[in-house]
């Protein structure tokens, strides 16, 4: 096989994904079981105001963990890297947690219903904080002890615990109850809790950071072979990294600060671009964001589907689905 003919295996490859999650936004929207007829569904004021921003947040949300995925996996040069197995998403819930609660950055409502955001700032700057507190320790370790692949997982396992159990502290003091309930419904990850204003927020987001990361393709592509060759090519190396780990724990943050905690999507997209694909980060960040926003739509509407008209949070469902996934890439990494 030639390059031409490569490359545009590629494009046809990103065609072919591109349809199905525009034939899986339309499904989301329109045919998802519901209580009203097709013709009411078009008239009523529900889709546009429920359904698209929740169908907008399942595709910037699922986009955004997958490339943050794939930027971790190149700069950390780890296979099973991931905002939520190296306890990013873990450490963003907790900072997001704490702003709820404490600083009265969200709206109570009654037990089971959750908790909408009031304010789109604080959330989010305490997430990126407590992404970032993760982040750091996790690389403070590696340098210390020059941990490997496995054992850099395993201390975002401890990470996720303890800012799980942070989490569960800070819970555990707060005077109110039902915000406590409320928090921990909310910790569950759902894109359904979201209205237009969080919706474009994420959405902004993302597209801001993703021109940064396809700007630094061939810096990433250059990452694979080594610090030593990426420094002949011109690239700083402690630079890119950095950069890279800051703003994928900036789009965690921003996730985790309105969706909860969906794991398993940044992890397990990247992965399945690169058994078609290859490494290449040109074609691999994009493909892997339509990856993310396909796995995330279809998870949210089995969800909605399969126990109609009781809906499964997405969270639950990418866990379940992605738990498996997980312990074979694991084995198989360490198997090698």
């Amino acid at each position: 096989m030639n390059y031409e003919e490569f490359v545009r295996r590629k494009h046809l490859v990103g065609v072919t994904l591109l349809f199905l999650l525009v034939a899986s936004t339309i499904f989301s929207l329109f045919f998802v079981p519901t209580n009203i007829s097709l013709k009411d569904i078009f008239e009523n004021a529900a889709v546009k105001n429920v359904r698209l921003p929740r169908v907008m947040t399942a595709v910037f949300v699922g986009a955004s963990l997958a490339v943050s995925g794939a930027v971790m996996q190149c700069v950390l040069r780890n296979p099973l890297a991931s905002s939520f197995t190296l306890g990013i998403s873990q450490g963003a819930a907790f900072g997001a947690a704490f702003a709820i609660i404490y600083l009265g950055a969200g709206i109570l409502h009654r037990t089971g219903e959750g908790v909408t955001i009031s304010n789109p700032y604080i959330v989010p700057v305490f997430a990126f904080i407590g992404a970032l507190l993760s982040v750091k320790i996790v690389l403070i370790l590696s340098k210390i002890r020059d941990l490997s692949p496995e054992a850099m997982i395993l201390a975002g396992i401890a990470m996720a615990s303890f800012f799980q159990a942070s989490t569960m502290l800070i819970q555990y003091f707060s005077q109110n109850e039902v915000l406590i309930a409320s928090v921990v419904f909310w910790t569950f990850g759902d894109v359904g809790r979201t209205v237009w204003r969080e919706a474009a927020i994420i959405a902004l987001s993302f597209l801001a950071v993703f021109l940064i990361f396809l700007r630094r393709a061939w810096d990433y592509n250059a990452l694979l072979s080594g610090d030593e060759v990426a420094k002949t090519l011109g690239v700083d190396p402690k630079r890119v990294r950095v950069e890279g780990l800051l703003l994928s724990a900036f789009l965690t943050a921003i996730c985790v600060s309105f969706t909860g905690i969906i794991g398993f999507v940044g992890l397990i997209s990247p992965h399945v671009v690169r058994i078609f694909l290859g490494e290449d980060y040109r074609f691999l960040l994009p493909l892997s964001a339509v990856v993310g926003s396909l796995m995330l739509l279809l998870a949210d509407s089995f969800g909605r589907a399969i126990l109609f008209p009781v809906i499964i949070p997405v969270g639950i469902v990418t866990a379940f689905v992605g738990a498996p996934v997980f312990i074979y890439l694991l084995l198989r990494g360490v198997g090698r």
